[in-house]
Formats: structure tokens, sequence, C-alpha cells
């Protein structure tokens, strides 16, 4: 406990001294002076030479070694996969994406990632003795205790996919894995609209839909892995039908990204204006609801109502101080805007709502928590 909590103040007030840490930890002398040797052993640690004095001998500074190793962090997309190779304080190395539509197995997949991370340390001049930890989010759900992809719907052949297993093996480092949308709630907390909030939705509407749920300070996976898959919440205006794994959920069928393509495919074939375009994606139908289009601006209505309603229905069970809503869909000003109107005529169950502040990065900032929390806790573990 003394070596994290020391290891955390050198990196958020680097360069500082021993006393300096003294103040900040309220830890003894004694107790700080031995930590921080346990810690220079394992080269966490960098002095930086003599400080500028108060009046007495001039201190030793210090700083957290950052450089001292580097992790990766993998977002796995339906049709794209995304890297990111960051320092130890979090710092992006570099990045690297590439193409997945093609890649229909998950080995496959992990052969590929393992590609991008020599290619990312490449780049960067490092070694593979450098990379100490990667994380990854998969689109569905995920057993993270057994490393094991359950469900991804939209992902052709992923279903108990040993995910962690796979890349271990492959990688030959340390290995932990979630949910996407975990993942990017994660990262929220971490550099974005949520940060330090213990109590917060992140609800991302993309092509799924699903939700990161914090409670206390943690994140929530429920009993079976499955909490957050909102995509299956039946609210009103969804059709009621049974929750099954392989198939998007009855609330995805209307806000997600094809059933709001259909809705507006459907209002162009029942439309005299022909010169509507049915391949509009369903961004491209709200910005046209701003100019003006009715059959668009009904569309838009319906969702946010509809939206409205899911985040009515989970604040009622959690009570969440904010929602953040995420994806390229829920990012949506105009959607946010009206969905936001509807929930101010609410008693209760109207949290604070905020638009991600990290985007699409919501995720890789994600999985790099994940991963420079496993290193902390095998680097600590290793100065007892």
């Amino acid at each position: 406990m003394n070596s994290r909590e020391l290891l955390n103040l050198l990196r958020a007030n680097s360069p500082c001294s021993r006393a300096d840490l003294v103040r900040l930890s309220g830890l003894s002398a004694p107790t700080v002076s031995s930590t921080i040797e346990l810690l220079e052993k394992r080269n966490l640690v960098e002095y930086l030479g003599p400080g500028t004095s108060n009046g007495g001998r001039r201190p030793d500074l210090l700083r957290f070694n950052s450089k001292y190793g580097c992790v990766a962090g993998v977002d796995i997309g339906g049709s794209n996969l995304r890297l990111v190779l960051a320092d130890l304080d979090g710092t992006i190395l570099g990045r690297w994406t590439a193409d997945t539509s093609v890649l229909h197995t998950p080995a496959k997949v992990v052969d590929r990632i393992r590609d991008g991370i020599h290619e990312l340390l490449r780049q960067q001049g490092l070694g593979w003795r450098q990379l100490l930890a990667v994380a990854a989010g998969a689109p569905g759900i995920t057993n993270v205790k057994a490393g094991m992809v359950l469900s991804a719907p939209h992902l052709a052949n992923w279903e108990n996919v040993p995910l962690r297993a796979l890349l271990g093996t492959r990688l030959r480092v340390p290995v932990v894995i979630d949910n996407d949308v975990n993942v990017a709630a994660i990262g929220e907390r971490w550099n974005g609209a949520a940060r330090g909030c213990d109590n917060f939705v992140f609800l991302a509407i993309g092509t799924g839909i699903g939700a990161g749920l914090f409670v206390r300070g943690e994140l929530y996976h429920g009993a079976d892995w499955a909490a957050g898959e909102v995509g299956y919440l039946q609210v009103p205006g969804t059709h009621v039908s049974t929750v099954l794994m392989d198939k998007p959920g009855a609330l995805e069928s209307l806000i997600g990204g094809h059933g709001i393509a259909r809705a507006w495919q459907m209002a162009c074939e029942k439309g005299r204006n022909g010169r509507l375009d049915p391949r509009l994606k369903p961004t491209e139908v709200f910005e046209l609801a701003e100019a003006g289009n009715s059959a668009a601006m009904r569309i838009l209505a319906e969702s946010a109502k509809i939206l409205a309603n899911t985040i009515s229905n989970i604040c009622v069970l959690l009570n969440p101080s904010l929602v953040v809503l995420g994806g390229g869909i829920g990012t949506s000003e105009c959607l946010f805007e009206k969905t936001r109107r509807i929930l101010e005529r609410n008693d209760f169950a109207r949290p604070r709502l905020a638009i991600s502040i990290l985007g699409e990065d919501a995720q890789l900032y994600g999985v790099l928590r994940l991963a420079l929390d496993e290193v902390e806790e095998s680097l600590l573990s290793a100065t007892k």
C-alpha cells in the first residue's frame, strides 16, 4: 500500500523530494526512504540531482521513471482494429490501425494485433522486452475473470473466444480484457467527461448499444458479466422479443445504427420526394432534421424519446449522478439536446447529461488504463 501511494504521488507531483513525499503522504520519513529504495531497485524512480534550497541542505529531486517500459491497448471493432502504445505515465507514443473485415477468425485477429504491436515498438525504437502489459476491449459480453469473450453479435465467429489466452500465447506478456463499452467508461473516468465521478453511466450508441456502469467508484460487471447490455432493453417503442446472445437487442433495432438507417429507408420509400438519398448515415439523417426535413425530424424526435425512456429506466434502478453519451450516434448534438429536454420533465431520474469528451479515443484510453493498472500491480508485487 505504501509503494502504491508513493508511486502515484510521484506520478502526480514529479519532480519532488523525499520531504515532499513525507508531507503529501503523511508517512514517516524512514518509511518513505525505505519504500523509495525498493522502487529504485525496480528502476521506477529517477534521481534528477539537487533542487533549490529553502535555507538548508538542497534536497535530492526524484521523479517517476515513465520510460521504464510501455503498455499497449487494443480496440477490436467490427471492421477496424485500433492499437495504441503508451509509456507508464499513459502518454501516447504511437497509434496503428488495420482493417479486420477480411479477418474471419479470432486467431487471425490476434495475429494482426501482434503485427501491429511489433510495428509500434519498431517505430519507437523499443524492444519487445519493454512491453509490460496489453489490454484489449471486445464488442460483446466478456467474462473478465476467465478472459473469455462469450458473445459478440457484431463479429463473425466470436462466441466463447478465449481472447486473453490467445493474446497471452502470442504476445508473451500479461493481458487484460473487457467489454469495449466498459473500457470506454474507464477511459472517460480517467481522462474524460466523468473524471473522478464515482456513480455514472457511459452509454454508447453506434451500430450497437451498450452501457458501462460505475457504482461507488467500481465498474459493475454483474453476476454473469452481462451488466450494461442495454441494447436488449424493451422500453416503450420497442417490440417485445426474447433475449438472444447472438442477435441484436430490441433497443438496438430501433435507435442503433441499423435501426435508424432502416427507419430512414422506409421514410424515403413512403415519401414523394425522390431527391432524398435512402443511404444516409444516422448522423446525416439528424443533420437533415436540423435543416427542417419533416421525415428526418420525425425520426430524430422518436429516437430522442426512446433514448430518454432508456436513460430514465437506467436511472430509476441505479440513480447515477451523470450519464455520458458516446458512440457515433450518441455524440450527436441534436439528439443530445432533444433527449435532455425530455429528461428535464422528470421530477427525478434526471441525471446530469454530457457528451463524451474523448469520442472514439474513449476505448483507447480505457484499455491503456487497464494495462497500466496491470503493470502497477505486477511491479509493486515485485517490490514486496
